[in-house]
């Protein structure tokens, strides 16, 4: 591999760009993008270079033709993606060097993550490091050979010259490195079959979070490192262990983090909703822009925590993404947007990532008027916060306490002083351009943005994110189901079109086991286990163990993946398993116990190796660690009951309740038509019914 380096690879890492203003005209170009739905294919549908969307057929034309690819794969709210378009593929003299020699081929990873996983294990493989655009060449069946993100005119129009050049003069060496590469990608992916492979012990997981903790950030919380992502999988995780551990120091690294996060910048105290990442070490400048799948596991992340501390900043922060979910990324039907992009037009007309977002004291003076000094001092127009060109991000580093005693007012005038500083400053950004919207609806997503919404009211108690769920599941119900039981991945103007991947189900799978705790309405647990069976039969591959990332019913390149490793989503396979484990409690007749202790005896040595990548996975450890209960709510008083119950956090349960019999075991013959009962069980072993939930919580407690 390292011969043919100097001559396949030009790692470019140049990013001191401003974005340009769009042009303005009538489009020169159109190719074959515009007759597809996702924004982020669009946007391009004009560009000179002639480009096809993904499908086999265009495969086909390119063996037909022996004409490389040319594989470029972004999303809409990519600040890169844009700089590169403009640069490169709105330029007529590096679409005719395109065209003449590739099949180009443009990808939104958003619609098509089964593709995205392998080129970006690809690009890992020949650099060290991903991203996006991720721009590959490949041979016509789809092999890469080369690979890069983000690359100026001048070096992409030397490295397609040298490559065309290279494949026309030597093939054979080009072939034999692909061929080499694709080995190297399906090598990465394969999971041994453990069968006899011992569960994870106690002493195993202390010593694997132990390990961890010393990338901790215990100042600031994340990583010792910039960029910092959220990663709310882990967080997650690290909660639940540090509190049925009773460790205080990741506790306190956990409550570090949260409180960082949501006085960062990361967070829009504006207009409520969380970034992608911030780009420094204190959560202070985000990547501009916002995602679904981040704000709905945040939501849920926080509502937790909100549970185990009563802390207010944790409450509104639930409060206000879930405000700016409706606001930004709604449809009228109730399913939820994509996300919204880092880019928007400034005062000069020019697409400037964060625009939308920055602040300049002089303007912030003259808005805010006589209040201006507490704001300043609360959300540093200073030194600290300050981010470039006279552009503010607004930024937290302390309480509302010290902040209140330092100006000498009461707690409760500061809080009005800041709530009408916010949304005067709300009214006044709604006057600028808005970033782009990419409107394309994901069931994956919907699905994290449901089991936030479950969350928040089982912990919040608001009945009107309840009302939301159900609005939610609905339209999943209505626009993302197959005839054949099964789940379309993408919905756009009415159309779903991608067959679902496992990312989709597990999500769904997740969220509907949740909503059923929360409102006892057994058709969301039969769909979640109608789904779960669904995928067993189209996903499950027989020699790992685990579940294909694509149906078996699915076409594939190079190799069929099975996505194991936790990031800023849990991997699929993670979820799976999970719920397979809580499914298993409930339908104890079913195998799901069994395979989803075979999906984890498989994992455990990816997991001692690198226990960061495995949170979701060192949860399920968990639940097989400690206690796990199921308790089962009988009686007319079975709502009520299990409203209290689920709003202490306990994620070592699994609820089930019913006003009289219920079809699975755990609630038959257990009715008493004199008083509501609660059971505790371990296994389907009970302990006497009791009728109070506060002394349930003292036979469930850590």
């Amino acid at each position: 591999m390292s011969k043919w380096y100097p001559i396949l690879f030009f790692l470019i890492s140049l990013w001191n760009l401003q974005a340009q203003k769009p042009n303005a005209m009538s489009p020169k170009f159109t190719n074959d993008l515009i007759h597809e739905t996702s924004p982020y294919l669009l946007q391009h549908a004009h560009n000179p270079v002639n480009w096809k969307a993904w499908n086999p057929a265009v495969l086909e034309k390119a063996k037909k033709e022996n004409k490389l690819l040319l594989i470029s794969i972004g999303y809409a709210a990519c600040h890169w993606c844009h700089v590169m378009e403009h640069e490169c593929f709105e330029d007529e003299e590096v679409a005719q060097i395109m065209n003449a020699n590739f099949i180009n081929i443009k990808i939104d990873r958003e619609e098509r993550p089964d593709i995205d996983h392998i080129y970006m294990d690809a690009l890992q493989m020949m650099t060290g490091s991903g991203g996006w655009p991720l721009n590959i060449v490949a041979l016509p069946d789809g092999r890469p050979f080369w690979g890069a993100t983000y690359v100026k005119k001048e070096n992409w129009i030397k490295v397609l010259e040298q490559l065309s050049e290279l494949y026309q003069k030597d093939p054979e060496k080009v072939v034999g490195y692909a061929q080499n590469m694709a080995e190297g990608i399906q090598a990465i992916n394969l999971v041994e079959n453990k069968a006899d492979a011992p569960l994870f012990t106690g002493e195993e997981l202390e010593r694997s979070v132990k390990n961890w903790s010393r990338y901790f950030d215990t100042y600031l919380g994340g990583y010792k490192r910039s960029p910092k992502f959220m990663m709310p999988v882990n967080l997650n995780f690290l909660l639940h262990y540090g509190t049925v551990q009773h460790d205080p120091k990741i506790l306190e690294y956990v409550h570090t983090t949260l409180e960082r996060m949501a006085w960062g910048g990361i967070f829009d105290h504006v207009g409520g909703g969380f970034s992608r990442y911030a780009v420094d070490t204190k959560w202070h400048v985000p990547h501009f822009e916002k995602m679904l799948y981040d704000n709905g596991q945040l939501v849920s992340l926080y509502a937790q925590a909100y549970a185990t501390t009563k802390r207010d900043l944790y409450k509104k922060t639930v409060e206000r993404t879930i405000d700016f979910v409706q606001e930004e990324l709604m449809d009228d039907s109730h399913g939820f947007y994509s996300s919204l992009d880092a880019d928007s037009l400034d005062e000069s007309g020019e697409l400037e990532e964060g625009a939308y977002y920055v602040w300049r004291e002089g303007e912030l003076k003259s808005l805010l008027g006589n209040d201006f000094k507490i704001f300043k001092d609360y959300f540093n127009i200073n030194s600290y916060g300050h981010w470039e060109d006279g552009n503010y991000v607004l930024i937290r580093d302390t309480s509302h306490e010290k902040i209140a005693r330092k100006h000498q007012i009461g707690f409760t005038s500061l809080e009005d002083i800041i709530g009408n500083g916010l949304k005067t400053l709300k009214k006044e950004r709604e006057k600028r351009n808005k970033p782009r919207l990419d409107d394309k609806i994901l069931t994956s997503w919907n699905g994290l943005m449901l089991k936030g919404l479950v969350d928040a009211y089982r912990y919040l108690g608001h009945r009107e994110y309840l009302d939301l769920a159900l609005k939610n599941a609905d339209f999943i119900e209505r626009n993302l189901v197959k005839t054949d039981g099964g789940l379309f991945h993408n919905h756009k103007n009415g159309k779903s079109t991608i067959n679902g991947y496992l990312e989709d189900y597990a999500a769904v799978i997740e969220a509907y086991i949740g909503l059923y705790e929360v409102s006892f309405d057994p058709k969301w647990l039969e769909r979640a286990k109608g789904l779960a069976d669904h995928c067993i039969e189209h996903y499950f591959d027989p020699d790992s163990k685990l579940f294909f990332f694509t149906s078996k019913q699915d076409s594939f390149v190079i190799r069929r993946t099975v996505e194991t490793s936790d990031n800023v989503v849990p991997a699929s396979n993670s979820i799976m398993a999970k719920s397979l484990f809580k499914l298993a409690k409930l339908f104890p007749e079913e195998a799901y116990a069994a395979l989803s202790e075979r999906m984890l005896k498989n994992m455990k040595g990816h997991m001692e190796k690198n226990a960061q990548s495995h949170a979701n996975w060192f949860q399920l450890a968990l639940f097989h660690i400690q206690p796990f209960y199921e308790v089962a709510i009988v009686g007319a008083d079975f709502r009520s009951k299990g409203v209290e119950i689920g709003a202490w956090y306990q994620p070592n349960t699994i609820m089930a309740a019913t006003e009289k019999e219920g079809q699975i075991a755990l609630l038959q013959n257990r009715y008493n038509e004199k008083e509501t009962l609660i059971y505790v069980c371990q296994h389907g072993t009970c302990k006497l019914p009791l009728s109070k939930p506060a002394d349930i919580l003292k036979l469930v407690q850590f």
